[in-house]
């Protein structure tokens, strides 16, 4: 059984002069590859979204349960302070 399948599609000008510059290049070996690695960092960066929606939602739900967790915006900057003071002393 074949694990991959021919696609055809369509791109602006621009975006095929890119992929056969790559090709050009020696970067990538033919047009297809660029094509996947455009996929796959188009993939990674849908799920590192994903990933952080997921935690800002579970944050948002702890913060919601007990809002003695949060902080002001002088807590953040008092809290950047110390940290930065404590880094530059090293």
């Amino acid at each position: 059984m074949r694990t991959t399948q021919q696609l055809s599609v369509t791109l602006p000008t621009e975006m095929v002069q890119a992929v056969r510059a790559k090709v050009k290049s020696g970067e990538y070996a033919s047009e297809s590859e660029v094509i996947r690695a455009g996929l796959r960092a188009l993939l990674a960066r849908d799920g590192a979204f994903e990933a952080w929606l997921l935690q800002a939602g579970l944050a948002y739900e702890a913060l919601q349960s007990d809002p003695s967790q949060a902080l002001t915006a002088e807590g953040v900057r008092a809290r950047l302070a110390a940290k930065h003071a404590r880094k530059t002393k090293a």
